[in-house]
């Protein structure tokens, strides 16, 4: 056990998260140049290709490119928007808002890359198509033991432990707001899990594709609503969140620090760029080219932090009770919204952080399934991934599970170090489909992909000559 601590505590170490954060940021950075800033050049053709891609096709065997946006969306969008947006404004001040939109705009390039190269080195199954970091890891670096390593730390981070902290949120939340026992509210979102992940990838997309417009324009409606009542203030909470972010009138030295450490761990851990989740779910669209998936899940980043948690954001900082120390996380949240909207606020909350961590639980599962089929294909084996996800489901709903929490903090950074390796040697596959996509607009063409597009690009499979 005091083995397992040590391991554990060392997830939590500042030394440790500032390397990841350097390396995040400093491969999205090099990424963004590298692309010639794709993230804010091409924006238009993000909102183009997610509006195309609502159109499947019946003939079509992978889910369609709006689908696999909400998979990985949905996966993105949890409760850490209600409760870590929160937790960020009441540590680190409003400034930390201001660092969470320039960590989306930086990662949004890393997502790019990820999803791009997701896309090149995805492969066909039964179902329609897969693909992620363990994929490209063996394919692209031909190192398969680290494509099973991150395929393991992945499973048991997003199937599992995070499955569980979504559900003991859920049961909290209805708790507090309706008094239902968190036992019956375990068996009841476990056994709404079931239906959905026993239905395979497509049930999962059908579930998402409903649920991921709902809640976030539902939760940001409701934000722009409490934003136009108060637009008085809007103006001086933008000079706050700025002039916070530079430490300007801060009330402590340290002021800034806060501020900038709050707001890039928020950003990072919220939206996952360049952790490798997402890539996962951009890999099951069927399209046309590689690089078109990579532009709709880098507009996923934007949705999740400059929408979703600017969201709550505005909603907490007009409310003017963040300096509260007794506030924090979901409270904090909850009284902002009691504020704006009156005592009803705690039922309205406990909706949305069901309809918010259930997204998640489903669009999490779907990540382990993935990889459980990278490390071997097998329906016994898929079986009893399924019913573990069940039970944790159930176990979380009434666990109190602090330590669960720190081993996931662990296995989410060990699994970004080894993604960031693998597209930072791959990167330039991505480049290359990038110069190839925009050279095919401008002789326009609508673009199409095939592997000899690129020279030397031997190891894929779902990209032959005829763009099949």
């Amino acid at each position: 056990m005091k083995i397992l601590e040590s391991i554990v505590s060392v997830s939590n170490d500042i030394l440790w998260t500032y390397v990841l954060i350097i390396l995040l940021i400093g491969l999205g950075m090099y990424f963004t140049i590298r692309s010639n800033f794709v993230q804010f050049r091409m924006i238009g053709e993000m909102f183009r290709l997610l509006g195309q891609g609502t159109k499947g096709s019946k003939e079509k065997k992978g889910i369609t490119s709006f689908q696999a946006f909400s998979i990985g969306t949905a996966a993105r969008v949890g409760t850490g928007n209600l409760a870590g947006v929160a937790l960020a404004i009441a540590t680190g001040g409003p400034g930390a808002v201001f660092w969470m939109w320039i960590i989306a705009l930086i990662g949004a390039a890393s997502s790019f890359v990820e999803s791009t190269l997701a896309q090149i080195y995805k492969v066909k199954d039964e179902k329609g198509y897969r693909g992620g970091p363990a994929y490209y890891m063996e394919k692209g670096l031909n190192r398969r033991w680290m494509g099973i390593l991150f395929a393991v730390l992945i499973t048991l981070c997003f199937g599992f432990v995070f499955n569980s902290v979504q559900a003991n949120t859920i049961s909290l939340a209805f708790n507090n707001a309706y008094g239902i026992d968190r036992d019956w509210m375990g068996l009841i979102l476990a056994l709404l899990t079931a239906i959905v992940i026993f239905g395979g990838v497509k049930r999962i997309a059908r579930v998402t594709e409903w649920m991921v417009p709902i809640m976030a324009g539902g939760y940001v409606l409701i934000a722009l609503f409490i934003m136009l009542i108060n637009i008085t203030q809007v103006p001086g909470i933008f000079m706050t969140i700025f002039s916070s972010a530079f430490g300007i009138n801060q009330a402590i030295g340290g002021g800034i620090g806060a501020a900038l450490m709050m707001g890039i761990k928020r950003g990072l851990f919220s939206n996952e760029a360049g952790m490798g989740s997402g890539a996962n779910a951009a890999a099951t669209a069927e399209v046309s080219h590689p690089v078109k998936q990579g532009l709709v899940q880098a507009l996923s980043v934007f949705t999740d932090t400059l929408i979703v948690c600017s969201a709550t954001a505005f909603i907490i900082l007009l409310a003017g009770n963040y300096g509260n120390p007794d506030l924090t996380g979901i409270e904090l949240t909850q009284a902002a919204l009691s504020t704006h909207m009156g005592s009803w606020a705690t039922s309205f909350v406990a909706i949305i952080v069901f309809l918010f961590a259930f997204s998640s639980v489903i669009g999490n599962y779907y990540y382990g399934e993935t990889n459980i089929a990278f490390i071997r294909t097998s329906k016994v084996w898929l079986f009893i991934y399924r019913f573990l996800v069940v039970g944790m489901v159930f176990y979380g709903s009434g666990a109190k599970i602090e330590i669960v929490w720190d081993m996931a903090d662990l296995f989410m950074g060990l699994m970004a170090l080894l993604n960031l390796i693998a597209i930072g040697l791959l990167g330039r596959i991505a480049f290359l489909a990038l110069q190839d996509y925009r050279r095919q607009k401008k002789a326009g063409m609508e673009p199409v992909f095939h592997a000899s597009s690129i020279e030397g690009l031997t190891t894929v499979e779902c990209w032959g000559d005829e763009g099949k």
